[in-house]
């Protein structure tokens, strides 16, 4: 092939997808490359020879009691119980999500509040897409779940990222110093991914604060999105403070992905808080973003599921052990971190003179060792690494880890 025709050739498969999409791509490709050297390695030395703490799926089977209602369920021989439902999800479902939340912070959550969603993932988009114009700005708090950019991005959006504090909580003067007139929602995510950290009471009374005096100068509500797929994981005691009852619009969002370990089965909702002044009219916005995204209505079978299963989690307690192990082993190697309090992540501080964490998570792959270097998480000198991995993991982890110092 001449090099003409292959230079056109080139330019056309670069024009194959859109500019947008190729850009991603690009920015995220140490992600792909990450599983990639995965397989090599699993192929090169062998799956037990190699330690995976680079991603975050959680490792717990689902409870007995999701088992036994799942076979109750499938035994049942109810007509038409496969159909289409409202866009918005089933009603007993809504409701029992409703008692659920009106239990849990002692606001009149009714089934108009609540939308079934395709995870937290569906509920994020289905939020972005109800709620932003083009060019409208979402604060995150950096660092940051990797794919809100491109939530962010999907609905025309343009994502703002905050940095948070050294010890990654929120800093309420960093939040209004990024505060726009275009400012529409602030994304927090505690407990956190990738750092494991949960934000104080404190800290989130301040920024909702913050939020309601710009709100007030902009003439529009800004949102607080929460999204709160790791509440339930926590540790040494700690209470994930509930949003929506000191910040009026709240709009929560979690799945059952991590409580419940149903990960791969995709299920989860959004909740707009009754206090809202807009309730009704942003609870029509996000069942009308539901049928034009494509996800019609969240799966059936998957809403009966976890209908009776509210309140009922994995046991944490593996989690907990997992994160005693590998925290003593960094500490133990000299590495900086901050305790995580929630979710099965750490973040710990890259050990070089030059805090370069690419470079050294092509070191930890030479070591075996797989691991996500902060910068995918606007966070570079950093790396986050998942405990939810089996005890060889970890025990293979802390070996490499020690020799990487």
């Amino acid at each position: 092939m001449s090099s003409k025709r292959a230079t056109a050739t080139g330019e056309a498969i670069g024009r194959a997808i859109a500019t947008g999409v190729g850009a991603a791509l690009e920015r995220t490709a140490w992600i792909r490359r990450m599983f990639e050297e995965g397989d090599r390695l699993r192929a090169e030395f062998g799956a037990e020879n190699v330690s995976d703490l680079s991603l975050g799926n959680p490792i717990l089977d689902p409870p007995p009691e999701a088992q036994a209602r799942l076979e109750k369920l499938c035994r049942e021989r109810e007509p038409g119980v496969h159909r289409y439902t409202h866009n918005a999800g089933r009603i007993a479902t809504r409701e029992a999500i409703a008692e659920h939340l009106e239990r849990a912070t002692k606001l009149p959550y009714r089934a108009d509040h609540v939308v079934m969603t395709v995870g937290a993932g569906g509920a994020l988009n289905i939020t972005l897409r109800a709620i932003l114009d083009p060019e409208d700005e979402v604060l995150v708090l950096a660092p940051y779940f990797v794919d809100y950019a491109g939530y962010v991005a999907n609905h025309g959006g343009r994502l703002v990222p905050v940095p948070t504090d050294a010890h990654f909580q929120p800093d309420p003067d960093r939040v209004a110093d990024a505060i726009t007139p275009r400012t529409r929602a602030l994304i927090i995510n505690s407990p956190n991914n990738p750092t494991g950290v949960t934000y104080t009471d404190t800290c989130l009374r301040a920024v909702a604060d913050v939020l309601e005096r710009a709100a007030l100068r902009n003439g529009r509500p800004i949102y607080l999105v929460s999204d709160e797929p790791y509440r339930a994981i926590v540790y040494d005691g700690v209470q994930v403070p509930w949003p929506a009852t000191f910040y009026r619009d709240t709009i929560h969002i979690t799945s059952f992905s991590k409580d419940l370990s149903l990960a791969g089965e995709r299920i989860g909702y959004v909740a707009v808080s009754p206090r809202t002044e807009a309730a009704a009219r942003l609870f029509d916005a996000l069942v009308f973003a539901t049928r034009v995204l494509g996800f019609v209505n969240a799966p059936v079978l998957l809403q009966r599921w976890i209908e009776g299963l509210l309140g009922v989690n994995v046991d944490y307690s593996r989690y907990a052990r997992s994160r005693e192990l590998l925290l003593r082993a960094l500490e133990a190697a000299g590495y900086e971190f901050v305790r995580p309090t929630g979710a099965f992540y750490v973040f710990p501080r890259v050990p070089r003179q030059d805090r370069d964490d690419i470079a050294f998570t092509q070191s930890c792959l030479q070591e075996r060792l797989l691991v996500v270097p902060g910068t995918g998480f606007g966070c570079p000198g950093h790396i986050r690494l998942s405990y939810a991995v089996p005890d060889r993991d970890l025990e293979l982890a802390a070996n490499a880890l020690a020799r990487l110092v």
